[in-house]
């Protein structure tokens, strides 16, 4: 049985500890500057998020949360910074709503085809700034950013009524997806769960079991913590990066499922946006860990459920995005307090360990 290093977990257990102690206190203050009362504004959050509606809610907003950040951790784990998911899911989306719109076909086979194609639209277009980076050396956040825009753009010529879409009432949208496309959904006793939370859940299992029980996952890793050692082991960093590009990319791809495939139906100009940049808060908040990511993207979902309570009882509607960057920043910096104490501590440690071997050495040549 492995023994358990006791300065590790305490270690492990501070930072979250430290980052939820001065999140609570830096954001109580900011709500108490404000005039109102703190305590009152996290029992207001606590009891309205504790509803069964609340907690279906947040489940299904925390789903695509949660394959963003998958996304966008693929490639922190390399330390490649994809900046470029929101982009990626929706053009993914789009194509797979209108390959999904023109088709007919069994539900069995209507909907891996969809999810197929935007899973290969999302690593297309993600593998254009792995590419740039490997044979140009393009910045890949310069390049993510960049296609995003140029995605936007692509989505909006095709977009129009006579081309991918058609015009209905002031909505422009694609052909609705047949109903053999709509994904199963789980019921409840208020509004039902999305199936494509099971997706989300194999999707997380995947991404641990690549990274932490695969060659190509040690790989990985090893390239995000030196290129030069991987370089030198044999690792071919440039095929790295374009796959893990490919790979970010296809999570990527899987972001506008559970709209797509669970409530709208069709791709059209109110189709969800900005959920990739709130993958990377929660990547950083979760420590790309697949466990820490999904709490991250429940306690995304709870803050943006209970903030709109909150409006209703007077404070203002920018408390929320206050709370949420707070959180963020703190993890951040614990984390990284922590680390530095747990670096010195051990050289201390080896310091220590030194020191008495070279007093036991020095007493063995007294008494020889």
């Amino acid at each position: 049985m492995k023994k358990i290093d006791k300065n590790r977990l305490i270690l492990g257990l501070a930072a979250p500890v430290l980052a939820i102690v001065a999140a609570l206190a830096i954001t109580s203050i900011i709500i108490g500057v404000t005039g109102k009362d703190p305590f009152h504004a996290y029992q207001v959050m606590v009891e309205f998020g504790s509803k069964a509606d609340s907690q279906v809610w947040i489940i299904n907003k925390a789903t695509p949360y949660y394959l963003s950040a998958l996304a966008v951790a693929v490639g922190f784990r390399m330390n490649l910074f994809n900046i470029g998911v929101d982009g990626q899911y929706r053009i993914a989306a789009f194509f797979a709503a209108v390959v999904g719109g023109a088709l007919t076909l069994p539900g069995i086979i209507e909907i891996p085809v969809i999810i197929i194609v935007a899973m290969a639209v999302g690593a297309l277009w993600a593998g254009i700034a792995g590419l740039l980076k490997t044979s140009r050396g393009v910045n890949e956040v310069i390049s993510t950013i960049m296609l995003n825009a140029i995605g936007a753009s692509v989505i909006g010529y095709f977009l129009q009524d006579g081309r991918l879409a058609k015009k209905e009432g002031n909505l422009i949208h694609t052909p609705y997806l047949p109903d053999s496309a709509h994904f199963f959904e789980i019921p409840t006793q208020t509004k039902p769960i999305y199936g494509f939370v099971v997706i989300a859940a194999l999707a997380g299992v995947a991404y641990w079991f690549l990274l932490n029980r695969t060659r190509f996952g040690f790989d990985l890793r090893t390239v995000g913590q030196s290129e030069t050692a991987a370089q030198a082991s044999g690792v071919s960093v440039k095929r790295m990066v374009v796959t893990s590009m490919l790979i970010s990319g296809a999570l990527a791809g899987l972001v506008g499922m559970p709209t797509l495939l669970g409530v709208s139906y069709n791709y059209g100009t109110d189709f969800p946006t900005g959920i990739g940049f709130t993958g990377i808060a929660i990547a950083l908040l979760g420590r790309n860990n697949p466990v820490g990511m999904a709490l991250a993207a429940l306690l995304w979902g709870f803050l943006e459920r209970t903030g709109t309570q909150l409006e209703f009882e007077g404070y203002a509607q920018e408390i929320v995005g206050v709370i949420q960057g707070v959180i963020v920043l703190c993890v951040v910096i614990a984390y990284e307090l922590v680390r530095r104490y747990g670096l010195k501590a051990q050289q201390r440690k080896v310091g220590e360990e030194l020191a008495a071997q070279a007093r036991k050495s020095d007493k063995a040549e007294v008494s020889a």
